[in-house]
């Protein structure tokens, strides 16, 4: 009975953003709990070598791979389109794709502030929306949005992340106010600081390093594979009930002062 509650078998699973980092690690995840995956990202290159790797490892049948850009409306609809008429209908979607930008707001541009908003926020909504007009057709379906631990703490230089996964926060809760009742479970993930390629720079900068392990009462850095239990949960039956809700995944940052 627990193995069913977090069986993913013949379930597809959208997961944006997943050539590398958490997004990756997530559909790694959500493969080994049964499910059929749809990767996806803008570098053509990095995403074909993801692809490949999945393939070897669960098989070319439970692998797609589509490289469309999530800020671009008439893109989105098509390659949803063009995967559920191919593949099969979207189960299970995961909103991951984001960007970064470290500028002061007094120094920051307002074309590099769009591009984050755009990237992290609108994103979620274009690609979010699109599947789910099939969810709500079919009266089921799972949507998690990326968020963050600065959905509840800002730092200096990182405003228009700030404001976008703020945004996050909002916007699953948008989500569940209007599509809950059609059988559609909408929550996001907020992550703390997690070790990937991205953040080297961050774990190698001393200053840096030893303020996170100071923050972070697990007195760590998070790791991708801290992210794909509550990924594998928010998309399984286990979390039928479970709506709107933003879990934190941050080793306890967000609970001290």
């Amino acid at each position: 009975m627990t193995s069913a509650l977090f069986d993913l078998t013949g379930k597809t699973a959208l997961v944006t953003g997943s050539s590398r980092g958490i997004g990756k690690a997530i559909a790694h995840g959500l493969a080994e709990a049964g499910a059929r995956i749809v990767l996806n990202g803008v570098n053509t290159e990095r995403l074909e070598v993801t692809r490949a790797e999945f393939a070897t490892q669960y098989g070319d049948d439970r692998v797609a791979a589509y490289a469309f850009d999530v800020t671009d409306d008439a893109a989105v609809t098509q390659a949803i389109e063009s995967m559920e008429q191919d593949i099969a209908p979207i189960d299970v979607l995961v909103n991951n794709a984001g960007i970064q930008h470290r500028v002061p707001l007094l120094d920051l541009a307002v074309e590099d502030w769009e591009r984050v908003i755009t990237t992290n926020l609108t994103s979620a909504f274009l690609v979010g929306r699109t599947v789910a007009r099939g969810m709500i057709e079919r009266g089921a379906g799972k949507i998690i949005n990326i968020a963050s631990v600065q959905t509840d703490l800002a730092r200096p230089t990182i405003g228009a992340y700030t404001a976008s996964k703020g945004g996050i926060r909002n916007l699953t809760r948008a989500m569940t106010a209007e599509w809950a009742s059609h059988g559609i479970q909408i929550n996001a993930i907020a992550p703390g600081y997690i070790h990937t390629e991205m953040t080297q720079k961050l774990v190698d900068d001393e200053q840096f390093n030893s303020w996170i392990l100071g923050r972070t009462p697990a007195h760590r850095w998070g790791t991708t594979d801290d992210i794909v239990g509550p990924a594998i949960w928010l998309s399984s039956p286990a979390s039928a009930f479970v709506n709107g809700q933003v879990i934190f995944v941050d080793g306890g940052m967000t609970v001290i002062v």
